[in-house]
């Protein structure tokens, strides 16, 4: 790389600034210099490039479209240089523990445990992000990541954490009204169910699929959509309709009697994994694995 052809770093930070929140006064007030500096540079840059950076629209400063396409490119490159300070600030053991998982296992498995790991380790703070949507590990700044899948994600390492079996449960109330000679783990088990009320969780598309594969049409179902596996898992223990779980989201409720197995079916090649970034992990995220691992074991 020759550094000769890349312009000031302060120029494009300011450039990057005023284009994103289209204000030299808001770039000014971001990167803490003044409105003055921001319009300098700016300037120095159209002069290096030979053409217009930026332009005005009423009272606000656009780029033009070749600002546009620099301002993106420098974004993404300032982007990647954030993200490999985070990177290297997570072999160090400064800071809180950063974990993401989705809301379901935060709730569910994750949270009512987490009293037992402090107790052992309270000198090791987490930040805990329970999100549905699949974090980047890098770019958000996180040590790891639980994760529901096949254990193949690019550019991580995946280690099997628990099964993921797949069954129907309801609370022993609505489990009480399956007809008599009711055996959970017959074949046809699964259609003696249909009378029922479910609940589904409306983001769980998987879930036509395993119906379908167990011969049975979900739209002949008598069933409550919800915005969230918490609403259907609420609404489950409360008796109002079945639900289809995985086993370790509910595997509390069905040890205190809150919740019935009606039907499991093994999903071989679906699991819950913990994911990390490659490379050295900081000594407090090992100590968090090794505890994942023991509460998995017992």
């Amino acid at each position: 790389m020759d550094w000769r052809d890349i312009p000031s770093l302060a120029a494009l930070r300011a450039f990057e600034a005023a284009a994103r929140l289209q204000s030299h006064s808001a770039a000014a007030r971001e990167l803490n210099v003044t409105h003055a500096a921001i319009a300098q540079h700016v300037r120095a840059l159209e002069d290096r490039f030979g053409q217009p950076l930026m332009e005005r629209s009423g009272r606000a400063m656009q780029p033009t479209a070749a600002g546009a396409r620099l301002a993106a490119d420098l974004a993404r490159g300032f982007a990647e240089i954030a993200a490999g300070v985070r990177a290297l600030d997570a072999t160090t053991d400064a800071g809180p523990l950063a974990l993401t998982t989705t809301r379901t296992f935060a709730e569910n498995w994750l949270m009512p445990r987490l009293a037992g790991f402090w107790g052992e380790h309270p000198e090791i703070p987490l930040s805990i992000s329970a999100d549905d949507r699949v974090a980047d590990l890098r770019r958000d700044g996180l040590h790891l990541a639980i994760r529901y899948g096949r254990g193949k994600w690019p550019g991580l390492e995946a280690e099997f954490l628990t099964a993921a079996n797949t069954i129907v449960v309801a609370s022993p109330s609505l489990a009480a009204r399956l007809p008599g000679g009711f055996e959970p783990g017959h074949p046809g088990s699964l259609a003696a169910l249909t009378d029922l009320p479910w609940l589904i969780d409306e983001s769980y598309a998987e879930f036509t699929a395993w119906m379908r594969s167990k011969g049975l049409e979900p739209r002949d179902l008598k069933a409550t959509q919800l915005q969230s596996n918490a609403l259907v898992l609420a609404g489950t223990r409360a008796g109002l309709g079945l639900s289809v779980q995985s086993t370790p989201l509910v595997e509390d409720d069905i040890a205190a009697g809150r919740l019935v197995m009606l039907s499991e079916q093994q999903d071989d090649d679906l699991a819950y994994f913990i994911t990390t970034l490659p490379g050295v992990q900081p000594d407090r995220l090992k100590t968090f694995i090794r505890w994942l691992r023991r509460q998995i074991a017992a």
